[in-house]
């Protein structure tokens, strides 16, 4: 192996630039050549591949976003879009691709290198902690302590004017944003898609509260919960028992901002075992943090297999009220 190249991919997460890095750096020394690939698989496919050297990362680790940016490719999804691709590869003499992203990231390397033989590491960087493989994804820990920032100044004007605020989180599909940043900032319900959700039993625990003294609620919800988004259990709640209640959608501020120590950790971490897979032959695999370890799996595991929550937490989530 002579060459790789690393690309971001799907939305992007805080921790990117501390692994894109890291990758760079660990090829560097391990006397690889390394390219740099813009704008995700579209990139690959218009052949918008720079060098990159060690000057070339310095000073990021500690920025959001990617500095080779993110973009969905349709284009990519065809086999004429993954054929591109690979010729681009093969004009640059690349061996091998580190792909940062997600379940739908990993998919397409997948097919890469199950039609062309480009041999791919997939490295979990999404905010939302939904991969399978490893303990933590890139920019989950840095989201969670973006949106428990917020939560807390939403509580000091819940409580100032003694009102009920559901928030919204991310995660379309999991509940681990919503559970960690719930109970991190003492929520009164956390409402996920895991977890059936019961309107009329939030309104009586909520008026139970209010009977109790208590003037003001948060609930956190995350957007994917089967009840709908946060304005639909706004007025369900409402229609249920008339209670109202103001809305606070945190939304895409969760991507963005410095990655946290945690993060940055992990990413460099991830680019390492990254370069080391392709070295030693392990593709195509998904690279992850086990109980402290670094972990490889084959990469059809990150969408075959559901990763659970930790059944402590959700019990956290349900029984302190």
């Amino acid at each position: 192996m002579k060459a790789i190249a690393v690309l971001t991919s799907g939305g992007d997460a805080p921790g990117m630039n501390a692994g894109i890095r890291a990758t760079v750096r660990t090829a560097l020394t391990c006397g690889l050549s390394v390219y740099g690939v813009k704008r995700g698989y579209q990139g690959l496919i218009e052949n918008d591949l720079v060098p990159l050297l060690s000057t070339d990362v310095s000073n990021i680790l500690q920025h959001g976003g990617t500095i080779l940016h993110s973009a969905r490719s349709e284009e990519f999804r065809t086999e004429e879009g993954r054929l591109k691709a690979a010729e681009n590869l093969e004009k640059h003499k690349i061996d091998g691709l580190v792909v940062f992203g997600g379940d739908g990231s990993f998919r397409g390397a997948n097919d890469l290198q199950r039609e062309h033989g480009t041999r791919v590491i997939g490295v979990p960087s999404t905010i939302d902690n939904d991969i399978w493989g490893s303990d933590f994804t890139i920019g989950f820990d840095t989201a969670v302590n973006t949106a428990l920032e917020a939560i807390d100044k939403v509580r000091d004007t819940a409580a100032a004017h003694d009102r009920l605020f559901i928030v919204e989180v991310m995660g379309r599909h999991a509940g681990f944003i919503a559970l960690e940043v719930g109970i991190g900032a003492g929520a009164e319900e956390i409402l996920i898609p895991e977890t059936v959700t019961d309107i009329p039993e939030i309104c009586r625990k909520l008026q139970r509260r209010y009977k109790n003294g208590r003037t003001s609620s948060i609930l956190v919800v995350a957007e994917g919960d089967e009840e709908g988004n946060a304005y639909e259990i706004a007025a369900k709640i409402e229609a249920c028992c008339g209670m109202k209640s103001r809305v606070t959608v945190l939304g895409h501020v969760q991507r963005g901002g410095s990655p946290t120590a945690s993060d940055r950790l992990l990413a460099t971490k991830l680019g390492y075992a990254a370069v080391m897979a392709l070295l030693d032959d392990a593709a195509p695999c998904m690279v992850g943090v086990e109980n402290g370890l670094i972990s490889r799996h084959p990469l059809a595991d990150a969408w075959t297999r559901k990763k659970g929550l930790d059944d402590l937490v959700v019990k956290l989530s349900s029984g302190l009220e």
